[in-house]
């Protein structure tokens, strides 16, 4: 190796030659050769990196009132920090998302990141232990185990906010969507046979209706995420903190992120040692994942066909759907979100299981925890948008699938009310037999007057709550 492209840094284990231009040092190197397994870089969830770097400024912050720093050490780690959260040196984070360590190896990579960068401010040469220190300057008054889970929440709750847009977005489609077809009558199904009828408008408010409850959910999440446990360090119980840091460190972490409901949790060692909370956000994309998979699980059966199928709608055409089979078109774009859904509550089982696995003073199984949660939001955020152009706005009504509604004996629950359920029974049955209308037996029978008939089955009265007169029944039948 030649000298002019390496640095030599130091730490328990010995010394190792370290890029020269690399702001990382030689716990990331140690990380990297240790810790090859997904591939999957942290330099690939840059909100984050960003959160990383918010929790670091913060403590600067509160290190720095206090004066804890060398002259001119605070500032320079503050401008680092502040630089890293604008977005500046993603490709340095190269530490694999799966690690031992509870996340140490991100805790030094970030801590080493900024202190090359400061030390560089500062007119020095670009390292991560002098004059400005990884561990003893940037990590003052920190552990990996409070800094690493305050950074994962505060990523989740930015995350979550970008969810929220996209699935506000989708829910808005869908609301349009169900105004459009308010008044197309269509065949409605339960167990898969033939039910009631119901309008094409009211499925679709009826998929945006569980999305909405989903966005309520988001915006209620931040209640669990927003207590923390920085100024715990090693296991709660704030070793090497100075309890005036504590206070200073949650007032500038609010004021960093911008997230005023952020708190220092009660009990710090609860809070360090558990992950329940992670479960918890899980179980919110979980949900999500539910509802759009059952979402497009009905859209495809809806859209069947084009003679074989339901083929009650026509789903926006993105690509052809065989190699060998000329014309066929496919749902590839709700078979695709279905398959995001399944990955989701992949990833939920996962974090379940590490969140259980946590021992005694910690679980050092959040980078796993990270790792899925993270993969969840962003193949979601990735795919709803995707939905909501590709699939949704374009969707058109089929009127000849649709018409099949008027051949149905779910039509015959209408008549309950009026003729009896003995007697509508009984049409039902001949109508099933004879492929005859429910209309044309009911009429041919006498049970009922046309015009009346005509109201009863109308959309507005199939699709609606409220019964038929029984009145205007007696009446029709006294006039005879």
């Amino acid at each position: 190796m030649s000298g002019e492209k390496f640095r030599e840094e130091s730490d328990l284990l010995g010394s190792r030659m370290v890029p020269k231009d690399a702001f990382w040092g030689i716990q990331t190197l140690r990380a990297q050769e240790n810790f090859d397994v997904s591939r999957v870089n942290l330099s690939k969830y840059s909100t984050l990196i960003q959160s990383l770097a918010m929790v670091k400024k913060a403590c600067a912050l509160a290190n720095e009132d206090l004066g804890h720093y060398k002259p001119k050490f605070g500032k320079a780690i503050i401008q680092a920090c502040n630089e890293i959260v604008d977005g500046a040196l993603e490709d340095q984070f190269v530490v694999d998302m799966l690690q031992g360590g509870a996340g140490t190896s991100t805790n030094m990579c970030i801590n080493e990141v900024i202190a090359s960068r400061a030390n560089e401010i500062l007119g020095e040469e670009r390292n991560s232990m002098s004059p400005i220190s990884a561990n003893d300057d940037v990590n003052k008054s920190q552990s990996t185990n409070d800094v690493y889970p305050t950074a994962i929440k505060i990523a989740t709750i930015f995350g979550l906010r970008d969810l929220k847009t996209c699935l506000a977005n989708l829910v808005e489609a869908l609301d349009e969507k169900a105004t459009e077809f308010k008044d197309l009558l269509k065949l409605g199904r339960t167990e898969m046979q033939d039910a009631v009828p119901i309008t094409l408008g009211q499925e679709f408010s009826a998929w945006s209706g569980a999305l909405k409850r989903d966005l309520n959910r988001i915006a209620s999440i931040k209640a669990v995420l927003k207590t923390h446990n920085l100024g715990a360090t090693a296991i709660g119980t704030s070793l090497n903190a100075d309890p005036e840091y504590i206070e200073l460190a949650e007032k500038y972490l609010r004021e960093v992120t911008g997230i005023e409901e952020l708190v220092t949790a009660d009990n710090l060692i609860d809070d360090t040692q558990n992950s329940d909370e992670f479960v918890h956000a899980s179980g919110l994309l979980r949900v999500i994942a539910t509802n759009l998979s059952k979402i497009c699980g009905d859209l495809i059966l809806l859209s069947s066909g084009p003679i074989g199928g339901f083929h009650e709608i026509t789903l926006p055409p993105v690509q052809p759907g065989s190699s060998i089979m000329p014309g066929k078109i496919n749902p590839v774009i709700p078979e695709m979100i279905t398959q995001v859904a399944f990955q989701v509550m992949g990833h939920d089982l996962v974090i379940t299981m590490a969140a259980q696995a946590g021992q005694l003073e910690l679980n050092a199984f959040e980078p796993v925890i990270a790792y899925n949660f993270f993969q969840s939001l962003k193949i979601l955020k990735n795919a709803i948008p995707i939905l909501t152009e590709k699939c949704i706005k374009g969707i058109q009504p089929n009127p000849v699938g649709l018409d099949i509604v008027h051949r149905s004996v779910g039509l015959v629950t209408a008549l309950n009310p009026v003729i009896g359920y003995k007697a509508a029974t009984r049409v039902a049955k001949q109508a099933l037999d004879t492929g005859r209308s429910i209309r044309e037996i009911v009429l041919e029978e006498g049970l009922m007057d046309e015009s009346w008939l005509d109201i009863v089955l109308s959309p507005e009265r199939m699709t609606r709550a409220g019964n038929p007169s029984h009145d205007h029944f007696k009446k029709s039948k006294d006039e005879e």
